[in-house]
C-alpha cells in the first residue's frame, strides 16, 4: 500500500523531471530567442548617436492618455485593497461584449458570462494560451505544433516552446502579402497543429487579413481541430478601412477561435496592462482553469478604466487622426523609397533596406549618423528551414513620436539611407 502511494506520487515528479530535461536539452536562448531590444543594444554598443537621439524602436504609444483615466482610478482606489477575481468584473465583461458586438457587427451579442476573460495586457494571455491550447485540443497526429507568422511577436514562440510544442514559422513576406500562405500548409502539419497564431493588423508589416482569409483559416481550424489565437491589438489603428476580426469569420458559436485585444494601442495605455480574450466558450473555460492557478489577476480599479475606455470612441478616433497625420508625413518625405507603402493598419513602417546592406547595417548607420534608433527586421523574425530570414532586409520604424519629432526623424532617415 505504502509502495503504491509513493509510486503514485513519484510518477508525476518523474514525468516533470523528464519534461524539464527535454525542455532544457537545447539552451533556452536558442529555443525562445532573445529580446530584439537587447540585441539592438548590443548591436549599437557604446557608439554615440550622430545627432540628438530619437527612439523609433519600441512600439510604445506616446499620445496623451484619455482624460477619464485618473478620475476613474481615484473613484475606485479603495478596491486596490482586495484581491480581484481572475475572470474579471462582470461589468468589464459586459463592456467588452458590447464593444465587440458593436465594433465587428457580430451576428449575435457576445455572452459576457462565458465568452470574455480579462487579461494583464495581451502578452501573458497570448503566452499562456499556447499552453491551454495544447491541453485543450484533441490528441494530435504526431508532436503538437504551433504555427507562427514570421516575423512575429515574441510571446507566440515563447508560449509554444513552454507548452513543449514545435514552433513552426510561416514566412509572411511581400510575396504572400505579408501574411502566411494558408494554401501552402500541408495536411500532415495541420493534423498535428494545436494552435495557429495570427496578427491582423500584423506587427511589424501592417498587413490586414480580409474576411475571406479569416474565413479560410476558421474552416481549417474546424477541419483539423486546432484553435486560432488571433492577436488583434492593432485593429483600431488604421487609415481607411476598419480591419475585420476573427469573430466575424467564426460564425455565431465562435468555435475554435479566440481573439486578443488590449488598451495599450487603442487607448494609449501601455502601462495599464489591461486586455481581454474572447471567443470559444469551451476553450475559455479551460483557459480560465489554467489562469486561476498560473496568471496574475487584474486590479479592479484598472478594469473600471477599461469599462470607461470601451464605452468611449472619441479618444480612439483622435488617436487615429494623430497617426494619420504622421503617415501623411511618411508619404511626403519617404515617398516610394525602400518599398514603402502606407500600411493598412498598425503604426509601424516596414522598410526594405536591402540596397543599404540589410536591416542590421541600416540600423547601425541610422544611429551613428542620424541618432535614430530602429529595430533590424532580422531581430523580429526567425530563420526558416532554408536559412533565410524574412526580416533580414528590413527595419521596423515605430511611428509613436509627435509630428515634429516624426518629421525630423523621417528627414534624417532619408538623408542617411538615400
Amino acid at each position: 500500500m505504502l509502495f503504491r502511494s509513493l509510486t503514485r506520487r513519484a510518477v508525476p515528479l518523474l514525468t516533470m523531471y523528464r519534461m524539464t530535461r527535454q525542455f532544457n536539452s537545447t539552451p533556452p536562448r536558442a529555443q525562445i530567442g532573445r529580446s530584439p531590444f537587447v540585441r539592438l543594444r548590443e548591436l549599437l554598443g557604446d557608439t554615440p548617436p550622430g545627432k540628438p537621439a530619437i527612439s523609433l524602436a519600441v512600439g510604445e504609444p506616446q499620445h496623451p492618455i484619455p482624460d477619464f483615466v485618473g478620475p476613474v482610478i481615484a473613484a475606485h482606489v479603495a478596491e486596490f485593497g482586495r484581491y480581484p477575481m481572475n475572470k474579471g468584473l462582470d461589468a468589464f465583461a459586459a463592456a467588452v461584449g458590447q464593444w465587440l458586438t458593436r465594433r465587428f457587427a457580430l451576428e449575435r451579442p457576445v455572452d459576457p458570462a462565458t465568452e470574455v476573460l480579462v487579461l494583464n495586457g495581451t502578452r501573458e494571455g497570448l503566452f499562456l494560451a499556447a499552453l491551454a491550447a495544447k491541453n485543450w485540443v484533441s490528441p494530435r497526429s504526431g508532436r503538437p505544433a504551433v504555427l507562427i507568422p514570421n516575423p512575429f511577436y515574441a510571446a507566440y514562440a515563447a508560449g509554444a516552446i513552454a507548452a513543449d510544442c514545435e514552433p513552426v514559422y510561416l514566412p509572411a513576406t511581400a510575396k504572400t502579402g505579408f501574411l502566411p500562405d494558408l494554401d501552402a500548409l500541408p495536411g500532415d502539419l495541420l493534423a498535428r497543429t494545436a494552435a495557429v497564431f495570427l496578427a491582423s493588423p500584423s506587427n511589424p508589416q501592417g498587413a490586414v487579413a480580409d474576411l475571406a482569409y479569416l474565413t479560410k483559416l476558421t474552416a481549417l481550424a474546424r477541419r483539423f481541430g486546432f484553435v486560432v489565437l488571433s492577436d488583434e491589438c492593432y485593429c483600431e489603428i488604421y487609415t481607411k478601412h476598419q480591419p475585420h476580426g476573427m469573430l466575424q469569420a467564426a460564425g455565431p458559436d465562435f468555435e475554435k477561435v479566440v481573439v486578443f485585444h488590449s488598451l495599450s494601442k487603442r487607448s494609449n495605455l501601455p502601462g495599464l496592462r489591461v486586455g481581454f480574450a474572447a471567443g470559444d466558450r469551451k476553450f475559455l473555460a479551460s483557459f480560465l482553469e489554467l489562469r486561476n492557478v498560473a496568471a496574475p489577476q487584474v486590479p479592479t480599479p484598472l478594469q473600471h478604466v477599461a469599462i470607461a475606455a470601451y464605452g468611449d470612441e472619441q479618444h480612439v478616433e483622435e488617436n487615429r487622426r494623430l497617426y494619420r497625420e504622421k503617415f501623411d508625413l511618411a508619404d511626403q518625405i519617404i515617398g516610394d523609397r525602400y518599398g514603402y507603402r502606407r500600411p493598412a493598419g498598425g503604426f509601424f513602417l516596414w522598410l526594405d533596406v536591402s540596397a543599404q546592406g540589410g536591416g542590421e547595417k541600416a540600423a547601425q548607420l541610422l544611429w551613428q549618423k542620424a541618432g535614430l534608433r530602429v529595430v533590424p527586421g532580422r531581430y523580429l523574425a526567425r530563420e526558416q528551414a532554408d536559412g533565410s530570414n524574412p526580416g533580414a532586409d528590413y527595419i521596423r520604424v515605430a511611428m509613436v513620436q509627435n509630428n515634429a519629432i516624426t518629421g525630423e526623424a523621417m528627414h534624417r532617415l532619408v538623408e542617411v539611407l538615400g
